[in-house]
């Protein structure tokens, strides 16, 4: 099974963070329990449709990290695995 987004919406897989503190526990990301504000993109739909009839092209690629807004993704779980949604008007640029 695959996420196929549609409009202007892309599909997210979440960076994982796992900080170290100084005596070299790790904290995996789940203790903070806050959304990831950046992920590398898997899907992107084909784009919004203006009112010409056109589409507008996303300025994301597939394998692109990119950061998003904090709290713009929906959550979705397939399989074992959670993915982000995020509208590409929520994506703030992309990590080079």
């Amino acid at each position: 099974m695959t996420l196929k987004p549609l409009g202007n919406h892309i599909v997210v897989q979440s960076m994982k963070k796992e900080a170290v503190t100084a005596s070299g526990i790790i904290i995996p990301d789940t203790a903070e329990k806050e959304r990831p504000e950046q992920g590398t993109v898997v899907a992107i739909g084909p784009g919004k449709m203006l009112e010409s009839g056109n589409r507008q092209p996303i300025d994301v690629k597939v394998g692109e990290k990119i950061v998003f807004k904090k709290y713009s993704p929906d959550e979705v779980k397939l399989g074992d695995e959670t993915f982000l949604i995020v509208s590409a008007d929520d994506v703030m640029a992309i990590v080079e």
